[in-house]
């Protein structure tokens, strides 16, 4: 199956937008056996939409194209598409009542421009906005209009180029995420597995840290060759902190390849594993920390808050989290952490010893079984030939004491702060596995 996704846009052109629809559709499609073939990006102009939906459909068995179906007058999609396929608009009374209903439960007028909404092109199934107001749509591409201007036919095209086309269908979807995401969980998907076959893909994600992209390739590349010779295909993608290895197959031996792709990746690189597909650093420390019933207390100067936003993030987090401090001032850290004057003379705030009274300070404040602490030089200035940009000192306190890890980051600062986090929760999950 050959799909392609067609991102309408002039946002995403000016890099305005983050464009998350490549990645939702993509992952869900994967999860259905279905894997994107291409994708492209295109703004909100008649001859660009128009061509690349054209090229698309001179390829894929299904399009989807983002964007452009509201009521504003750059929302184009849904008439281009129309006009591209010989179809005409027609009023459609389900999307009049949604939209009155939607505007009524908010005690708010209809706005007299979301009428264009409620014209779809003639014969399209629709998809009622659960979340908006734009509806989503889609066609089976197979009839003569639908060639006209694809293969530049201008009486009808022949019956044997319409029945190759028999099969092929073009899903148009609302740009805004909230709208977008329920939609094709729970229209679209039905649609997929109505009209297409099932196909076999699986795919498994090895989530490792502490160890480098290239490395971990030297690591795992020649025991896994024997796999790739029949089928299994590797991917490897680096994140700040972290690495993944990707393992995916299709076809009768899929699962088999990959099980046993993850058994050798496993093998090689186990302790450096925190997890798998979705999981996330922070989810597996709060989960280690909730199951073995330990708290946790942060002080953090470099990262300015990053640890504590990335624990926060994951649901639970309030069993195990019991607070922080974010002491980026010399006196904060004294204030706030007890850290001693003469320590922070002696050594500067980017030290050992530093960061172990931060550590002591924190868990000794918040009554935690566990305390990190991180101080640093997150730079573009600030580093010294002893301490350069990038210099960082993690704590880590507990019942048995308190121990002190030096790293060098040398990374811009957001990519800084997130890698320091990752390397903090690493050292943590370690202690907590052993």
């Amino acid at each position: 199956m050959n799909i392609e996704i067609v991102n309408t846009g002039s946002e995403l052109m000016l890099g305005r937008v983050l464009n998350t629809h490549q990645q939702f559709l993509c992952r869900r499609l994967a999860d259905l056996g279905h894997v994107v073939t291409r994708q492209v990006a295109i703004a909100d102009t008649g001859g660009e939409i128009q061509n690349a939906v054209r090229e698309a459909l001179g390829r894929a068995d299904l399009v989807i194209t983002t964007g452009g179906l509201g009521p504003t007058s750059d929302d184009i999609t849904r008439e281009l598409i129309a006009e591209l396929l010989g179809k005409k608009l027609v009023k459609n009374l389900a999307v009049l009542a949604h939209i009155e209903n939607f505007f009524a439960q908010r005690g708010r007028p209809r706005p007299p421009k979301t009428d264009v909404e409620t014209f779809v092109p003639e014969g399209a199934e629709v998809f009622l906005n659960a979340t908006g107001t734009a509806p989503g749509l889609a066609m089976r591409v197979n009839e003569a209009g639908s060639l006209r201007l694809k293969d530049g036919y201008k009486q009808r095209p022949p019956s044997s180029i319409i029945n190759s086309l028999s099969s092929r269908w073009l899903i148009m979807l609302p740009g805004p995420p909230r709208e977008l995401r329920p939609m094709f969980d729970q229209q679209v998907v039905p649609l997929i597995q109505r009209e297409f076959a099932e196909e076999i893909f699986i795919c498994r994600t090895l989530r490792t840290t502490g160890i480098g992209e290239s490395r971990v390739q030297e690591y795992v590349a020649a025991d896994l060759q024997p796999l790739v010779a029949h089928g299994l295909e590797i991917g490897y993608c680096a994140r700040p902190g972290a690495v993944d290895v990707r393992l995916t197959a299709g076809g009768a031996t899929a699962e088999k390849l990959v099980a046993d792709g993850t058994a050798v990746v496993q093998r090689i690189l186990g302790a450096n594993i925190f997890g798998f597909d979705d999981d996330e650093i922070e989810a597996v420390v709060v989960g280690l920390l909730r199951l073995q019933k330990k708290t946790l207390a942060l002080a953090e100067s470099c990262t300015g808050g990053a640890l504590a936003d990335k624990v926060t993030n994951v649901p639970g987090a309030s069993e195990i989290f019991l607070g922080g401090v974010v002491s980026y001032a010399n006196a904060a850290k004294e204030k706030l952490l007890g850290v001693r004057a003469e320590t922070l003379a002696a050594h500067g705030a980017v030290s050992e010893p530093v960061s172990a009274e931060m550590a002591v300070g924190a868990r000794e404040k918040f009554g935690s079984d566990f305390a990190i602490a991180v101080t640093g030089i997150a730079g573009p200035a600030g580093g010294t030939p002893e301490k350069p940009v990038g210099t960082v000192f993690i704590a880590l306190a507990s019942a048995a004491g308190v121990e002190v890890k030096k790293f060098l980051n040398v990374w811009d600062r957001v990519t800084f702060k997130q890698v320091t986090a990752t390397q903090a929760l690493e050292w943590l999950r370690t202690a907590l596995r052993t």
